[in-house]
């Protein structure tokens, strides 16, 4: 079977080493002492001023707006995993949708201005597939409209922008180390800004708002961190680089092999130092991408579509229109991608989607 995504592993023997600390130590979770190494070393690996890693990548989310999203509208894209929106709705604010630019697939900032009202109160963008929102342009919107400007980088671990990590845009960035990113903590994730007071706020409500044992700073959640995925993040943090190299190679494959008269990329931001997260393709239509895909699975090689479906079609939230983002979840497909890949798979992948664009004469 070939998967979308496997999990990397670490050597073993390296994660047991950091799990043996953990029995010497017999502290498991609250800012142990493998917690506290692995957010000293990935402030110092991705060059950020403040990181908070926590339980899952979602709760980041949930976080961020309940320290600014204040009930209000927060202007979002409709072409993201469900958390986005989901996380927004839990925080009991409204999702604004705004629609996505056609190449880079992210949300269309020449649209945003449009749908800010007296109501918004913040932006939450997605930096899609590891590629970057238009930077420049929603900071300055932000800015122009007093809203705190929200990051959901879920897909961009290691990737930088002009030189500087994604993660230093915006008011907060958050990140998911789920076991299926490329950099993961087995379940985990991360806040990150550029404030010290936002950081102070953000690591009180992470962990339920204490301000020392028999204090309380406000109101908080519970999204710390254990020291066993701590160990897992230590572990899987030295071999990034490699990650990022070795799954460079299966996109490099595809970009050569794939028949691109037929099938369109996605455009990578220019500046963008990409991180090789995903990589999707976009049919011409729906149905040529189902057919291509029950094809796939008959030979035992299982794609995603990604994003799917796009979400102002959930049916807890107010339907909006938004065509190209609906237009792109019908057609796009994310292609296997991961460390050990073999040639031979990779042939077989490309060899499969081109037989049935000729078949099918997309």
């Amino acid at each position: 079977m070939i998967p979308v995504t496997k999990t990397f592993l670490p050597p073993q023997e390296e994660f047991q080493e950091l799990i043996s600390r953990i029995w010497k130590n017999q502290w498991l979770t609250n800012n142990g002492e493998l917690y506290k190494e692995f957010r000293k070393k990935l402030q110092s690996f991705l060059n950020v001023d403040f990181v908070i890693p926590t339980t899952n990548g979602t709760l980041p989310l949930q976080i961020a707006l309940n320290a600014f999203g204040n009930c209000g509208e927060v202007i979002t894209t409709p072409f993201s995993y469900v958390a986005t929106t989901s996380s927004i709705v839990w925080e009991k604010c409204t999702p604004v949708f705004v629609d996505i630019h056609k190449d880079y697939l992210t949300i269309d900032e020449t649209k945003i201005e449009a749908a800010i009202t007296p109501k918004t109160t913040a932006i939450l963008a997605t930096h899609v597939y590891g590629n970057a929102c238009n930077l420049e342009v929603l900071e300055k919107i932000a800015k122009k409209h007093s809203l705190k400007l929200i990051y959901d980088a879920a897909h961009c671990f290691g990737v930088t922008y002009k030189g500087n990590s994604i993660f230093n845009y915006g008011d907060v960035s958050t990140c998911s180390f789920h076991a299926t990113k490329l950099f993961h903590s087995g379940e985990g994730g991360a806040l990150f800004c550029k404030n010290k007071e936002i950081e102070k706020e953000l690591w009180f409500r992470h962990n339920f708002g204490h301000n020392g044992p028999e204090k309380f700073h406000g109101l908080g959640i519970n999204a710390k961190m254990s020291e066993l995925q701590a160990a897992m993040g230590l572990s899987v943090l030295p071999y990034v680089n490699f990650i990022i190299e070795e799954r460079k190679k299966v996109c490099d494959f595809y970009d050569v092999s794939l028949n691109f008269n037929v099938l369109r990329r996605q455009k990578i931001r220019e500046g963008l130092k990409w991180n090789y997260a995903y990589y999707p393709i976009i049919f011409k239509n729906e149905s040529t991408l189902i057919e291509v895909k029950q094809k796939m699975e008959e030979n035992n090689i299982f794609a995603r579509r990604y994003f799917f479906p796009s979400l102002e079609k959930l049916p807890y939230i107010k339907t909006s229109l938004c065509p190209i983002a609906e237009h792109i979840s019908t057609s796009v497909l994310c292609l296997p991608v991961y460390v050990g890949l073999q040639e031979n798979d990779l042939v077989q992948i490309t060899s499969i989607i081109n037989s049935c664009l000729n078949n099918y004469g997309a």
